[in-house]
């Protein structure tokens, strides 16, 4: 069956709030056991929280966009009870230095406990950035406070679907499903802001059987960031994930796994995907107590460069660092992991450092290429553990490849170039300092 929101009173004329429309078409579908909610194409949605509910295809049609309110007021809280709670704007907390306990304060698009949920159509979802903007620079875009309003956030749903839509301007989380399991992520374009900071794509968040495939994603944080935070560790790792045929641009880290690791992470599969304009590739950062194991990268092109120093990272192309967060917790470890089939250029080589007590096991590099090359006004003198119990920025040369704290390395068909313009910054092909039982094969 299909709900057409017309027919419920949504004018799609970009200036009337259509949040009810909207609302009691998604909630007629819902009670007449599922079907799709269509938003007809050549029309503005401008819409305040909408709540989705299980059997529900929210379906955005070809040059339909559905925009945010530029109104807080129109941004329900959610209480992680029972789900959206309606308050009236004078109740509203202030958005003044807010604290981040894992839950949004307020949400757009949301979902708690539910089943068959998804958003598709080939047309456009807009967060309406520019109401976050706090401290604007060259180079990067503080926002107002933190948490802001994530664009879809659900929890706790089987089956969830987002395919082919554009979502665009965000300035938090983009996608960001907890407690999920069987989530599919297929063909779906984010186009955020490439200064915006915390504008991550897609943020699978304890997570079980997981497809991220075809998409593309351009934002200032991570493109796809696999997390398992402390607030919702109920729904135990995250796991059984596949990362396909994606290109990937950010300001931060292409694909990132942590730091938020309060839960383990295994069974990670990463293939066929290319990388540019990127300050970070592939990374891998505990903080917190859970571990990595069985994580597969193979047959991915990466171009990484340096950036303002208000983002973290140094273009490393591959980077794993295990460091305990903050005193009284220990960070966990990584086991069985394998990079495979990757081209990387860019501003600084692989990294691959462990800690006290924290040694990395079982890491395999093979048939890989590093160049590195100077693009970037910025300089090339140091590495970044950040966020970490001290500041974090390591004063060095720059290596095509950095080990520390390994047992068990293998390097087969590891190939390092250094070009002419990195020889201000370029210490050697390889530092290699507390790594135990390393292989070296042509």
């Amino acid at each position: 069956m299909e709900f057409n929101v017309m027919d419920y009173g949504a004018a799609g004329d970009g200036k009337t709030k259509d949040t009810a429309a909207i609302q009691q078409a998604i909630d007629a579908c819902h009670q007449a056991g599922g079907g799709r909610v269509v938003l007809p194409g050549s029309s503005i949605y401008l819409t305040g929280s909408l709540c989705l509910k299980s059997n529900v295809d929210l379906h955005i049609e070809s040059g339909a966009v559905l925009k945010a309110s530029e109104d807080f007021e129109d941004y329900i809280p959610s209480s992680p009870e029972s789900g959206p709670v309606l308050q009236p704007a004078s109740q509203v907390p202030s958005y003044v230095n807010c604290e981040y306990h894992g839950r949004p304060r307020h949400y757009f698009l949301y979902a708690l406990h539910g089943e068959n949920i998804r958003i598709t159509g080939e047309g456009t979802i807009d967060g309406s950035e520019n109401i976050y903007y706090g401290e604007v620079d060259s180079y990067h875009i503080e926002g107002k406070f933190y948490p802001r309003i994530p664009m879809i956030f659900v929890e706790d749903i089987r089956h969830f679907t987002v395919k082919e839509v554009t979502l665009t301007k965000c300035a938090f989380w983009t996608i960001h499903p907890v407690g999920c399991y069987d989530v599919l992520i297929d063909r779906v374009r984010i186009l955020n802001n490439t200064k915006m900071a915390n504008c991550d794509g897609i943020d699978p968040d304890h997570c079980d059987q997981v497809r991220i495939i075809g998409c593309h994603i351009e934002c200032g944080d991570d493109c796809i960031v696999l997390k398992t935070s402390q607030d919702f560790q109920e729904y135990g790792p995250c796991q059984n994930v596949v990362i396909s045929d994606c290109t990937l641009i950010s300001t931060s880290s292409a694909i990132k796994i942590g730091t938020d690791s309060e839960s383990d992470f295994r069974n990670i599969s990463v293939q066929n995907c290319c990388i540019s304009r990127t300050n970070r590739a592939l990374s891998i950062q505990l903080r917190d107590k859970g571990n990595v194991e069985n994580l597969i990268v193979s047959n991915v092109n990466i171009e990484t460069r340096r950036f303002s120093p208000q983002w973290w990272g140094g273009a490393e192309p591959i980077y794993v660092t295990v460091v305990d967060r903050k005193e009284g917790v220990t960070a966990g470890r990584v086991k069985n992991v394998c990079f495979e089939n990757i081209n990387c250029i860019g501003e600084n080589g692989i990294f691959l450092s462990g800690s006290e007590n924290h040694i990395m096991e079982d890491i395999r590099l093979r048939n890989i290429r590093v160049v590195l090359k100077k693009t970037s006004k910025w300089p090339s003198d140091t590495y970044d553990i950040r966020p970490c119990g001290f500041d974090g920025l390591i004063s060095s040369k720059i290596y095509g490849i950095y080990l520390d704290k390994i047992k068990g390395i293998r390097l087969e068909d590891v190939q390092i170039e250094i070009d002419e313009s990195m020889e201000l910054y370029a210490g050697g092909e390889s530092k290699i300092l507390d790594v135990e039982g390393m292989k070296v094969l042509p």
